[in-house]
């Protein structure tokens, strides 16, 4: 309890001891004496020293700080009731005491900062910014964001012992070009407009008036006053037989108008739905020239129409019959790429030199024809490869204002359309080359065991035995050249485990060593305390070797003493995550593997395209293209990032970012891998399935060899019908990708008549990506290409562990 609480309480109890200690004294002395007047006289005795004492006590009694310790929060709700900022009051328990109005219109009363109910980022800068409060007095969090809207927060420390926050909620407005039109019309710029006869109203998509000038409404309705929102904009005109437009208020008689539109859209939103998009209407009788006369000394345009087209956030300009450019307002120029410089004389001096004869006579075209729009692509002169789509419209009754002239800002539109593009790219070269690897492991597969079953029948120092093994290593290279096509399209079958970057390292540490040499001074370094990964630590030397073999190529022209290569890993914080500020890595922990070299760099125009598949700045013969796309296929399966920072002449850094493994290791696939417990050598029966004919020949002599008995079928449906018609097996090896019925179809079928039959898939796809797609218990896998003795232990290995 607090003492204020406590102060009441012991009061009344020190009251209460004084009087029963009073009446047990006068009961001792009427006990004593027996004395009335004895006891009248002790009695008085003791009332006035009671009184003396009582009034010396009050006068030296300090003041008490009750009523002025408690603050009035009346007071402080009236002191912080802002129209343009929500505030609000915490204690240091976090506890809302007080907030004004448009705080609560906001967040509530059942919400207090820090903890309010906004995103996850937003929560964090909160956090920190009352941490900052309670700790230095002040702190703020630039944009804090919620479905209801965005704030800029400030939290104040206050309070005579410190011990409150105060905090401020200023809104944070997104920019509305609608908005902005809207009010432009309704401002200064509409009046100006109406001043000059131009009646202008913005129009929803539904063709109903959002806001009009004063012009408009005098013009629509006789009174400059009258409120037309929500009015449908056609009621006010309308056209006679002649297809003259003219107002409907003025009937027959009333003067011809000319109209023209600006569609109103967010220049940097991409291409607009022109169904949904509003537009400005301006409206003036025809025949009034306003752009001004033909004597003039330099084109220009009207003041009041640049006015109102400079404060719009699309890139409008005018242009005369004769081409001259007479006004580009910010938005224009800076979507042409000249913010901040004098408009041009002719438009055509924005475009390359072989679009101004096509600009040249779109303008003219427009100017002359009826009033009209449409595009023309061309190209801006800073940004020759990249053409734009610059908009036209004939604009009537402006005199030598003919032409209306639109550009769009499409720097981020069209760095977008590249990264989606080389996305799709990318995507479709890693779909074809999985499947190309998927068909040329057939092809090795019968290759690879085809020379198996001629080694058997040959011994060394026979003149086809070193053929044959040379055509067998030829074929093992092929293999390795699959796998790193696999690796690229993500398709690798990876054995992830948990591990430590730097024992990786160490385990080929050596084998670097040989690979860069004696010229090359070779580094290694690692930080303390690094979080473990999940990976594949076959794939994971691969990518190390990748990287240092590229390093140690781009040194070649520099081994004279000065040639430096660095392998080194780092930790990597959550918070330096977050300052890096980074689009594309997520927050959170990562250990990075770094390969630095001092070599001699890679050019700009190349950096974006060295992890593509079979582009190489190495000369001809020296490399196939893939080990940087190999790295990436590796390194993006295994859930991280790849960056490469580069400088002509100084040197090139890799950066591989693995995010750290929590806990346990976790089952890479959706299905079980069953351990192979024991070999089997009891032979058996055999179903094979295999729609490749020399893939499936192979098989059955290698398992006809090992002692089993084989049954073949070309396709899931004949290996089914096989079943179906009573045949016994001990287990089915069939491909997956088969015509008609694929492997799996076939295997569940399988396992609704005999639900223990062992299944062995064959296939030349990643081993993971099939277990994700497969939803069978207890089935195994055996990657393609395979020699005569992998199928036999497979098979035998699959046996054994289901006969326990």
């Amino acid at each position: 309890m607090s003492a204020s609480a406590l102060g009441p309480s012991n009061s009344l109890i020190e009251r209460l001891a004084v009087v029963l200690a009073v009446a047990i004294s006068l009961a001792l002395i009427w006990y004593a004496t027996g004395s009335l007047a004895a006891l009248a006289g002790f009695g008085g005795g003791v009332i006035a020293l009671g009184g003396i004492g009582y009034l010396l006590t009050r006068r030296n009694a300090p003041e008490s700080k009750a009523d002025w310790a408690m603050p009035d929060w009346s007071v402080t709700v009236a002191a912080i009731a802002r129209p343009d900022a929500g505030m609000c009051i915490t204690d240091r328990a976090g506890r809302l005491t007080c907030a004004n109005a448009l705080y609560e219109s906001w967040f509530g009363t059942s919400q207090s900062p820090p903890k309010l109910d906004v995103d996850g980022a937003s929560l964090e800068r909160l956090i920190k910014a009352a941490r900052a409060a309670w700790r230095d007095g002040m702190g703020q969090a630039e944009m804090v964001e919620s479905g209801l809207g965005r704030w800029r927060v400030e939290a104040e420390r206050a309070g005579r012992a410190d011990d409150y926050l105060i905090w401020r909620f200023t809104a944070l407005t997104v920019a509305d070009p609608v908005v902005d039109t809207a009010r432009a019309i309704e401002g200064k710029a509409g009046r100006a407009l109406g001043k000059y006869g131009i009646a202008a109203a913005l129009v929803d998509a539904e063709g109903d008036i959002r806001s009009a000038n004063a012009g408009f409404a005098e013009r629509a309705t006789g009174d400059a006053r009258a409120v037309l929102v929500g009015k449908p904009f056609v009621s006010f005109l309308q056209q006679d037989d002649r297809e003259r437009l003219t107002w409907a208020r003025e009937g027959r008689r009333g003067s011809a108008l000319t109209m023209y539109y600006v569609p109103v859209a967010d220049p940097d939103a991409g291409d607009p739905d022109m169904e949904k998009v509003p537009s400005l209407m301006l409206v003036i009788d025809a025949g009034i020239a306003i752009g001004g006369g033909a004597e003039r000394d330099a084109p220009t345009a009207a003041p009041h129409l640049e006015a109102l087209l400079g404060q719009l956030p699309l890139g409008l300009a005018m242009a005369d019959r004769d081409g001259h450019l007479l006004f580009a307002n910010p938005a224009f120029m800076r979507a042409a790429g000249m913010e901040g410089e004098a408009p041009p004389t002719y438009p055509t001096d924005l475009v390359v030199k072989e679009d101004k004869g096509a600009l040249s006579d779109a303008v003219r075209r427009y100017a002359q024809g009826s009033a009209a729009s449409g595009d023309i692509a061309v190209r801006l002169k800073h940004q020759p490869d990249e053409p734009v789509s610059l908009s036209l419209a004939g604009v009537r009754g402006l005199g030598e204002a003919a032409v209306l002239l639109g550009l769009t800002d499409s720097t981020e539109e069209t760095r977008l359309k590249r990264q989606v593009a080389q996305a799709t790219k990318m995507q479709a070269v890693g779909q074809l080359a999985g499947g190309v690897a998927h068909d040329f492991n057939n092809v090795l597969t019968a290759i690879l065991g085809t020379c198996d079953l001629m080694l058997l029948r040959h011994t060394p120092g026979d003149s086809d035995y070193d053929d044959i093994q040379q055509i067998r290593a030829n074929s093992n290279r092929a293999a390795s050249l699959t796998r790193q096509l696999l690796a690229f399209s993500r398709q690798q079958t990876l054995r992830p485990e948990v591990l430590q970057l730097p024992d990786v390292v160490a385990d080929i540490g050596q084998m670097l060593k040989r690979l860069v040499g004696e010229k090359i001074h070779f580094t290694i370094s690692h930080d303390r305390d690094l979080g473990a990964v999940r990976a594949d630590p076959t794939q994971l030397e691969q990518v190390i070797m990748n990287l240092v073999v590229n390093a140690r190529d781009a040194m070649a022209g520099k081994l004279d003493g000065h040639a430096k290569l660095t392998l080194s890993t780092r930790r990597v914080t959550s918070d330096a995550v977050r300052a890096m500020r980074s689009e594309i890595i997520p927050q959170g922990d990562y250990t990075a593997l770094i390969v630095e070299d001092t070599g001699s760099g890679i050019a700009p125009e190349h950096l974006g395209k060295i992890f593509e598949p079979f582009f190489t700045t190495k000369d001809q013969g020296r490399g196939t293209g893939l080990g940087l796309s190999t790295v990436y296929g590796i390194v993006k399966q295994s859930g991280g990032f790849i960056f490469a920072d580069s400088e002509p002449g100084r040197g090139t850094k890799f950066t591989v970012y693995l995010p750290v493994h929590h806990g346990e290791p976790a089952n890479a696939g959706l299905l079980a891998k069953p351990e192979l417990k024991a070999a089997w050598s009891g032979g058996g029966k055999v179903l094979l399935v295999e729609d490749e004919d020399t893939v499936r020949a192979v098989a059955e002599r290698a398992l006809t060899r090992a002692g089993y008995t084989v049954t073949t079928a070309s396709d899931g449906e004949e290996g089914l019908e096989r079943v179906q018609a009573g045949e016994m097996f001990d287990i089915v090896v069939s491909d997956v990708v088969m015509p008609v019925m694929d492997g799996p179809a076939m295997a569940k079928a399988i396992r609704a008549i005999h639900p223990q039959m062992p299944v062995l898939f064959m296939s030349g796809y990643a081993e993971e990506q099939l277990r994700k797609e497969i939803h069978l218990d207890g089935v195994h896998f055996l990657p393609k290409p395979f020699s005569v003795q992998q199928i036999s232990d497979k098979v035998g290995g699959v046996l054994g562990t289901a006969h326990g």
